[in-house]
């Protein structure tokens, strides 16, 4: 399997949300403010869902768009395909 144009973005992003869930135990082991706790839980959830989508997108562009043009496989698998990756948006 070759590697998406986009999955250096992607291991940025998950980088990222690392570092934001690590703040987050830290800061819940250090008995902080809520309010910061959970802004930095948003900023994972961001992050992780940015990456997601990201994925998602480039998976439609890159592996979809390929399919229907080089047609290894039927109108069927590719839409049957489509629907299964898009639930994760």
């Amino acid at each position: 399997m070759s590697t998406h144009t986009s999955h250096p973005e992607i291991i940025k992003r998950l980088k990222r949300a690392e570092g934001h869930l690590r703040s987050t135990i830290a800061m819940l082991e250090d008995s902080r403010d809520c309010l910061a706790i959970a802004q930095q839980l948003q900023a994972v959830e961001s992050a992780v869902g940015n990456a997601k989508k990201t994925l998602v997108h480039d998976h439609i562009d890159h592996c979809l768009k390929q399919a229907v043009r080089d047609a290894p496989q039927s109108a069927e698998e590719t839409i049957r395909e489509f629907k299964a990756i898009t639930k994760y948006l």
